[in-house]
């Protein structure tokens, strides 16, 4: 997996560089000069995404946190620290539901139960980014000129959805985690590991059948990537190039796709230039604006992941020197 991700990043430089080369750096410079200080204001606007992720994530640990120790701050704080390794960190987008799980431990929920509720919201993510995904396709299908390879993306719209509905199947019925569990018992003999395999499938099953409360996080999650529509009409707006929410809408829903399909390219690194640009080409939208665009998105996580990153590893010194000392 390590050599993979490296793999996977080099490719991605090597891309972004490719595109960095042939495009036209006086004019996305420009462009961004004439977006002046009011591209900031995308900043905070970034918060209302992250807000409706702890929302969501929120409505799936209630039911383990009957004290109410988890505050939504503490959840914004986390869904912040997940974003920022996942997308600033060679993890292949996973070690930011690991550090979770750990995160929500240190407010006394269990590592069952958490866990669980990390898969279920990674599994609500995959079926929201597919609904996004969809709705953006087909507004580009609309377009003039975009049914050309609409047929050919059939098929991956369609393993797009089965794979995560299948797995939200099977883990609901219980039949993978018990698989593991019984395969724990037999071939590797370890019960503690078979043990937490179990006590997992039974959080996991439990998360499933409450469904008013997956649905709700579900849309929520939907809501969250809906945001970022109005930041790529927001800042092309800004440079001079306004689109139509329908553009936008478009930009933002396949360029999140393409990110997560490339989950092993670190930060997407190359992978949303040239989705950007490429989507940018059939709306009208000049290559020097899409990298633009691309590169506030850039400012904007570096913005947000570097603080929180900081912020979780001194907080962890912090619980290192107190156990140190008792």
């Amino acid at each position: 997996m390590k050599t993979a991700i490296y793999i996977g990043g080099l490719v991605g430089l090597a891309v972004l560089i490719w595109l960095l080369m042939r495009a036209d750096l006086a004019g996305m410079l420009r462009a961004i000069a004439l977006a002046g200080w009011s591209i900031f204001w995308l900043i905070p606007y970034r918060l209302l995404f992250f807000l409706l992720y702890a929302v969501a994530w929120d409505f799936l640990l209630r039911p383990y946190d009957p004290n109410k120790r988890l505050k939504i701050s503490y959840l914004l704080w986390i869904a912040t620290v997940r974003e920022a390794i996942d997308r600033l960190l060679p993890v292949a987008s996973v070690g930011g539901g690991v550090v979770g799980v750990r995160l929500l431990g240190w407010r006394g929920i269990g590592t069952s139960a958490a866990a669980a509720t990390v898969i279920v919201e990674v599994l609500l993510t995959l079926i929201a980014l597919w609904a996004f995904t969809l709705v953006g396709l087909l507004l580009l299908i609309s377009t003039k000129g975009g049914t050309t390879h609409a047929p050919d993306l059939i098929p991956t719209l369609i393993v797009g959805l089965a794979v995560p509905v299948f797995l939200m199947l099977t883990l609901r019925q219980g039949l993978l985690l018990k698989r593991l569990e019984g395969a724990l018992r037999r071939w590797v003999g370890l019960r503690t590991l078979a043990e937490g395999a179990a006590a997992l499938n039974t959080e996991v099953r439990a998360s499933l059948q409450r469904v008013s409360r997956v649905f709700t996080s579900g849309a929520l999650q939907l809501a969250a990537l809906l945001s970022g529509v109005f930041e790529v009409w927001f800042a092309l707006r800004l440079f001079g190039h306004p689109v139509t929410c329908r553009d936008a809408t478009i930009m933002e829903s396949l360029t999140q796709a393409a990110r997560h399909i490339a989950f092993l390219i670190p930060g997407g690194l190359g992978v949303q230039e040239f989705t950007l640009i490429a989507l940018g080409n059939a709306l009208g939208v000049g290559a020097d604006l899409a990298l633009g665009l691309s590169l506030v998105k850039r400012l904007r996580e570096i913005i947000y992941g570097v603080p929180a990153l900081l912020s979780w590893q001194w907080s962890e010194g912090l619980r290192l020197r107190g156990s140190a000392a008792t």
